[in-house]
């Protein structure tokens, strides 16, 4: 029996004394009732089955608090002794730790399977991924669609098979490192359209004195307990008649209407948006019963959730483009939204060991073609103003307080 009426509410609670960015906080939530349902749980459409394994990435600049939002996950998976895999690891050592995750449940119909269930717990992500690593990209694709077994080649044993394989991440970067660790040509594709990106520029707020309430630290025990019991879960889930009619109208308004839609870095991720909703409508389901029946309330929240993520997942890939400088544009451009006002010598001495002065130019002509600043000049200084903050606000989700 539960304790809690939903429990990423009340994880979200139990955490809101973390100076770290909200967003960050609930999907890491997320992710943590994922990785205790692993693969005993399913979603049978058809010939299509759906598995509640998600790979998110929070991403935004150091200090922006994601390893702190990540912390209090890894302790409850923890306590509960949940599979997981840790940073630095090479791909060989990561599939020994798959195939050593096998593990057997019996199913509705009474029928023994196997499983092996992963998640993978990293709070830097360049450590874990390394650079260019195609190898270990490609693994995590194949693993994202939790096949029923899957083959790889060892040295010295030959040929071996993992049976039922379910792959869980969640993990931590920054723009620049994310550029760094994606080849700019599988940007659009592969990976990136299966991962959730989780962005947030900075924290929430300062807590000088984070200690825990009395009533927090009894949510922290009952989220322990509760946490326990969903980890007991397992069969298949079924959809209300409600979810039917809702999930039709649903596809029949998002297709191909996303804010990425536009967006060819997102092109992969619009595609597989449905199975990413699907997903998370099973976490959300898990969040707060054990009845196992998806209900409209769960897709209703799963596509607030959603949304409000997607607003702010092209700056997660700020850091990657063709553009030689074009992390500096967007580093200047952020300190722009946030500050209203910089004088054009400040960015100079700030940026003199990325660019030079004619490069520095370049950019402020290029946010002024874009119609993000206008030039202004103050005691012989040349200022750099931001401009139409609402209007690029709500094209690109660019977070901030201009200065007055």
């Amino acid at each position: 029996m539960r304790l809690l009426k939903d429990w990423l509410d009340n994880f979200m609670q139990y955490t809101e004394n973390l100076e770290t960015a909200r967003n960050f906080r609930l999907w890491t939530g997320i992710s943590t009732i994922a990785a205790c349902l692993q693969r005993k749980v399913s979603l049978p459409l058809g010939l299509l089955t759906v598995y509640p394994n998600e790979y998110i990435i929070l991403v935004g600049p150091s200090g922006s608090g994601k390893g702190t939002a990540m912390a209090p996950g890894y302790d409850l998976l923890s306590d509960l002794g949940i599979r997981m895999s840790f940073e630095s690891t090479t791909r060989e050592a990561l599939i020994r730790s798959l195939s050593k995750s096998t593990n057997t449940t019996v199913n509705d119909a009474g029928i023994l399977t196997m499983h092996s269930s992963l998640t993978i717990f990293s709070q830097e992500l360049t450590v874990f991924l390394g650079y260019n690593n195609i190898q270990l990209m490609t693994d995590l694709c194949d693993w994202y669609d939790c096949r029923k077994s899957w083959t790889y080649d060892t040295k010295n044993v030959g040929r071996d098979e993992i049976h039922g394989v379910w792959v869980n991440l969640i993990g931590a970067t920054t723009p620049d490192l994310l550029q760094s660790t994606m080849p700019r040509d599988a940007v659009g594709s592969g990976l990136t359209a299966r991962l959730i990106l989780v962005y947030s520029s900075k924290k929430d707020r300062i807590v000088y004195f984070p200690f825990l309430s009395a009533e927090q630290k009894e949510i922290g025990s009952k989220l322990r307990e509760d946490l326990e019991q969903i980890a007991l879960i397992k069969g298949e889930f079924k959809i209300s008649d409600s979810f039917v009619g809702n999930w039709i109208n649903w596809r029949d308004s998002n297709e191909g209407t996303s804010t990425l839609s536009s967006d060819a870095r997102f092109a992969g991720y619009v595609e597989r948006r449905k199975a990413h909703m699907l997903k998370l409508s099973m976490i959300l389901n898990a969040s707060r019963t054990d009845s196992m029946v998806i209900d409209t309330i769960d897709l209703q929240r799963a596509d607030l959730l959603m949304k409000q993520a997607e607003r702010y997942m092209p700056r997660a890939f700020s850091g990657v483009g063709k553009s030689r400088h074009g992390d500096i544009l967007i580093r200047i451009w952020t300190e722009l939204s946030r500050r209203g006002v910089v004088e054009r010598e400040e960015l100079m001495t700030k940026y003199h060991y990325d660019i030079d002065a004619r490069e520095l130019e370049g950019i402020i002509e290029t946010l002024r073609t874009m119609g993000l600043l206008e030039l202004g000049s103050d005691k012989g200084k040349i200022l750099l103003i931001y401009k139409h903050r609402k209007e690029v606000e709500e094209t690109y989700g660019i977070e901030g307080k201009a200065r007055k």
